[in-house]
């Protein structure tokens, strides 16, 4: 018993003694270092002793003992990298950055996700409840024969489990022999969370950039495209594009005026703004001048409201072609034009969200009865990292646009799916995102479900859909079988010996137990269409749903049987959908279908189109 005491009591004192020592370091100047060392150590166990005799070399031994070294030692990183984080001065710190494997030595500071407006635009704060299970990585599956091509500057781990650089006969000057991105777009994309593309069609949010432009009148004309540049009001010289030509390299006016690069004379635009024009084809000018040493560009968009903008490298608005011929009648009328260019100003967009003219329609031309945007995602003005070499880049962050942004908004959200229900297929989280998503207005996208599929994705509800329309690998089989695919080929794309039966051969697509309805016809008088599916409960254990068929005028959808009741979870139950009807003013009709049980709300779009 004294034993024990003693042990106890030993305990105690070392505690408090460590409890000591952590506030002394804290008041000597020492903060929280995060010293990197690039891959995981082989031999985990002897990472913190490895550690901490690297504490003593860089520590001054004379006013500190053993114990006081060991509570500088905060935590040893093992599983995803190799390093640790430590107490350190300043001058510790530097001397630990010199020390022979350490890539690099900073302070360990708290981060905050950077993308959020667009996650509060989807109504899913920071604040959004999260699973209790979450995703565990394990180590990387055994039959993976990849490898971490890294040469120094780049490590795997069990998230990140391979990496390769590949190097074309001809590659950019500032390419580097690295899988690490230079350009933006990988590093943008996934710290969103990265996804595949062009079946997440890109919406706006409420947040849209405005940069005015004033006139040495006075007369301000408003532009988009986010400005970060401040000129404090300052007015500089004003020219256009194609008063300034490149006479030396053999451009005229009418080439110039759009500012391409090499068409335009760096002497003439140097220390001025530039008014380009915008090319024929909707391609965006102003290359020449943003190169050329001039201060600020005044681009041209046809339609600015749909069409975006990124952030350039110095002071830039976007206007439109009323605006554009105004600032160039001023230019023509006065002796010595001069403007500014405006730090943006953020304002709401209450229009949003809409899909803009970059992102891609449907119909899905490979297979016209699978509807194609499946869903909608954030995808226009999206802040996230990007590399800090990049011109471009705003303190490690840029604003970039596109589809490549959406995507992995649906990815992030599947993946917070998955993390509630880890054993679900695919398919299930595909069914959950959709049939989840809000409806949006064909008032400001015509193309209707061709432009945003069956709505923005709501990441709150996709984890409590209520039903799933799940496949399996037999599915998707029958899919490929159904559409031609057979021998060597579906061979090639299942990487097994998978073959085609008579029953898959005569499968039809309408028949896939996709999530939506597309049916493509030719005649818009005479439509007649069938689709079978089958739906699993999700929700809860006892529950009764019936179908509600929301349809435009003519058409006529019916749903048999329109009850479907569950007694347990991950019972199946199916259906059938029939289309009749004319469509005679439109090429394109939409519909929907939601099973209702009073708790859940699963909804699947339907579109009816004439095929071109």
């Amino acid at each position: 018993m004294a034993l024990q005491w003693l042990l106890l009591l030993s305990l105690i004192c070392s505690t408090l003694l460590l409890v000591n020592v952590a506030h002394s370091v804290a008041e000597d100047g020492r903060k929280a270092y995060i010293v990197y060392m690039g891959n995981k150590p082989k031999n985990e166990v002897s990472a913190s002793p490895l550690h901490l005799n690297m504490i003593q070399d860089a520590v001054d031994s004379s006013n500190i003992n053993d114990i006081e070294h060991e509570a500088l030692l905060l935590y040893s990183y093992k599983r995803s990298f190799h390093g640790f984080a430590a107490m350190l001065t300043h001058q510790e710190a530097q001397k630990m950055a010199g020390v022979d494997g350490v890539v690099s030595v900073f302070p360990s500071k708290k981060s905050k996700i950077q993308t959020t407006k667009s996650w509060n635009f989807l109504g899913f704060p920071e604040t959004s409840r999260t699973a209790s299970v979450m995703l565990v990585f394990g180590p990387p599956p055994k039959k993976w024969t990849g490898k971490c091509q890294g040469n120094g500057d780049f490590t795997c781990n069990n998230k990140i489990i391979g990496a390769r650089y590949y190097r074309a006969s001809q590659s950019f000057e500032d390419d580097i022999e690295s899988p690490r991105d230079i350009y933006g777009h990988g590093t943008h994309t996934a710290s969103t969370a990265a996804g595949n593309l062009l079946s997440v069609a890109a919406t706006t949010i409420n947040r849209q950039f405005i940069t005015k432009v004033q006139l040495g009148i006075w007369k301000i004309y408003e532009g988009l495209s986010p400005n970060t540049f401040d000129l404090k009001g300052k007015f500089y010289p004003l020219i256009y594009g194609g008063d300034a030509p490149n006479t030396t390299a053999g451009t005229a006016a009418s080439d110039s005026r759009f500012c391409l690069e090499d068409s335009i004379d760096a002497n003439l635009i140097k220390g001025k703004i530039v008014l380009c024009d915008r090319l024929p084809d909707g391609v965006v000018a102003g290359v020449g001048a943003i190169l050329g040493g001039a201060v600020g560009v005044v681009l041209t968009g046809q339609k600015v409201d749909d069409e975006v903008l990124g952030p350039t490298i110095l002071p830039t608005s976007w206007v439109g072609l009323e605006e554009n011929n105004n600032i160039y009648k001023y230019i023509k009328s006065k002796r010595n034009p001069t403007a500014t260019i405006w730090k943006s100003e953020e304002i709401n967009d209450v229009l949003a969200p809409y899909v803009p003219s970059y992102s891609s329609r449907g119909p899905n031309p490979a297979h016209p009865n699978i509807l194609k945007p499946d869903l909608a995602a954030p995808g226009t003005y999206i802040l996230a990292a990007y590399p800090p070499t990049d011109d471009g880049g705003l303190a490690g962050y840029n604003l970039k646009t596109g589809t490549s942004m959406a995507c992995p908004h649906a990815s992030a959200v599947a993946a917070y799916v998955k993390s509630f229900h880890p054993k679900w297929s695919p398919a299930a989280i595909q069914s959950a995102l959709i049939t989840t998503a809000k409806p949006m207005s064909a008032k400001v996208n015509p193309e209707a479900e061709f432009a945003y599929g069956a709505g923005l994705i709501n990441p709150s509800r996709a984890p409590y859909p209520g039903l799933v329309y799940d496949l399996n690998g037999q599915d998707y089989i029958n899919f490929l079988c159904s559409q031609g695919y057979s021998g060597e080929l579906l061979q090639t794309i299942t990487e097994d010996n998978s073959s085609c039966s008579s029953k898959s051969n005569n499968g039809k697509v309408n028949d896939l137990n996709y999530p939506s309805f597309a049916l493509s016809i030719k005649n818009p008088k005479f439509i007649n269409g069938v689709f079978h599916r089958t739906v699993t409960n999700v929700g809860s254990s006892n529950s009764t749903y019936r179908a509600k068929v929301t349809a435009t005028l003519g058409l006529k959808i019916s749903v048999n049987p329109s009850v479907l009741s569950f007694t347990a979870l991950g019972q199946k139950k199916s259906f059938a959908l029939t289309i009749k009807g004319p469509i005679e003013k439109s090429r394109l009709a939409s519909a929907s279908l939601v099973w209702d049980d009073g708790a859940f709300e699963v909804r699947s779009p339907i579109v009816v189109y004439v095929a071109v």
